[in-house]
């Protein structure tokens, strides 16, 4: 079995460290706030629901991480579109500082539970934008919904042998691409859990440790650009230059 290139495995690894903290708030936001803060069809479901009620108090908190998250993903993404050339560095940072601004408010007992939502699931929205792709492979990182669906199409194709639709990297197959998505997935399992087993007890201190991840990736991550995007942007901006 060949192993996936450098790249592929950088970003793989970035993956699931991404995967793991969305799993630990998504945990959080329903365990201390009632609301998902990552998972947003369940909110759609649960503000359809509410709104269906008459119940509307209820389904502000959903309606609230909707937004929230939406303008999180337009903000990663006006980041990622840029030609900044470590766009998903700051990603990491905003997303740490969001992370912080709330610990920070449970610290000093400012507490707000509508106002932690739309700062977690701003966070949430702007992490997908960061790393959209380990090698060839789409994934998502905030939500698992797509992730299950790509495992099982996958699982498919090699059971039918079926060749992939793009032009095969060094240790690409489907079942390689099997082993990235159920990682991320299991990534995202085990955030959740730790988010059991540890929010409860440290319930002040509880955003601190998703935090410090992010600061670290922020600081230490490589690109998660593909490399051939990377070669590819250098030469524009020479041929723009000489123009």
């Amino acid at each position: 079995m060949k192993l996936p290139s450098y790249q592929t495995r950088v970003q793989w690894a970035l993956a699931v460290f991404l995967a793991l903290v969305a799993g630990y708030l998504d945990g959080y936001g329903l365990l201390f706030l009632g609301t998902y803060v990552s998972f947003m069809s369940g909110n759609t479901t649960l503000a359809g629901l509410k709104s269906g009620q008459g119940n509307f108090p209820t389904a502000l908190p959903s309606a609230i991480a909707i937004v929230f998250f939406v303008t999180g993903s337009f903000l990663g993404n006006l980041l990622t579109q840029s030609r900044l050339r470590y766009s998903h560095r700051m990603i990491f940072a905003l997303i740490a500082a969001l992370l912080a601004t709330g610990a920070g408010l449970e610290l000093h007992g400012l507490w707000n539970a509508l106002a932690e939502i739309a700062l977690l699931s701003m966070a949430m929205g702007m992490m997908n934008p960061a790393l959209s792709k380990v090698g060839a492979e789409s994934v998502s990182l905030t939500f698992v919904t797509g992730t299950l669906n790509r495992i099982g199409g996958h699982l498919a194709a090699a059971a039918g042998q079926k060749p992939l639709p793009e032009g095969q990297h060094q240790g690409d197959s489907y079942l390689a691409r099997v082993r990235i998505e159920a990682s991320v997935w299991a990534a995202f399992l085990v955030g959740a859990g730790v988010a059991g087993v540890t929010g409860s007890r440290f319930r002040m201190w509880a955003l601190l440790p998703p935090c410090v991840v992010m600061i670290a990736l922020g600081l230490f991550s490589e690109s998660a650009t593909p490399a051939r995007e990377r070669k590819i942007t250098p030469s524009i901006s020479r041929g723009s230059i000489c123009s």
